[in-house]
């Protein structure tokens, strides 16, 4: 009987990540964004962060993103790893005043899964407790972000940090499922 309900949580839990992407692909759809580079062109690590977004996968978009801080450190890389984190936590914020515990529940898995173990001892959480602790985590890491992109062009992270606050006034609702539009590099 427990497995049944184990197995039955996990079924929601599936149905609901399917759910998710479907819904960031229609977005993407919907928006205008390409969702792959044109065939034979490759794909930059900022394209790949700005598809993870989009698909509402913030573990691979951090993971992109500190490849591209990696590879090529400059203040836009900088900035974008910085965006990231305020996507998360504007994430949590709406999921915490929609009331959808389980979806916060489900970013902590997305950014805590690592292991096929995971998939047969799933992490148990208290999911608003779990939405503080990445909220804190991901301000803090966004600080860091911040201030190096500031370190290294003070007038360019000045004009990015405008677009974004642009870009996230016109699209209050679903902004950190993507970047500015002027963002695409």
């Amino acid at each position: 009987m427990v497995r049944r309900l184990l197995w039955a949580a996990d079924r929601r839990r599936t149905l609901a990540g399917l759910l998710i992407s479907l819904t960031a692909g229609i977005w993407l759809l919907q928006s205008g964004t390409p969702v792959l580079a044109e065939q034979g062109e490759p794909v930059t690590h900022l394209q790949r962060a700005r598809i993870f977004l989009a698909a509402g996968d913030y573990r691979h978009a951090l993971e992109a993103c500190h490849a591209e801080v990696q590879a090529t450190p400059s203040a836009r890389s900088y900035v974008y790893l910085t965006y990231v984190y305020h996507a998360i936590q504007a994430y949590l914020e709406h999921l915490a005043a929609t009331d959808q515990w389980i979806r916060v529940e489900q970013l902590y898995v997305n950014l805590a899964a690592w292991r096929t173990e995971d998939l047969v001892d799933p992490p148990d959480v208290m999911a608003r407790v779990v939405k503080e602790l990445i909220q804190q985590g991901a301000q803090r890491q966004a600080d860091v972000a911040a201030a190096m992109a500031d370190r290294l062009d003070r007038a360019l992270t000045a004009r990015l940090w405008s677009e974004q606050a642009l870009w996230s006034k016109a699209r209050p609702d679903d902004w950190w499922l993507g970047v500015p539009p002027e963002w695409a590099w």
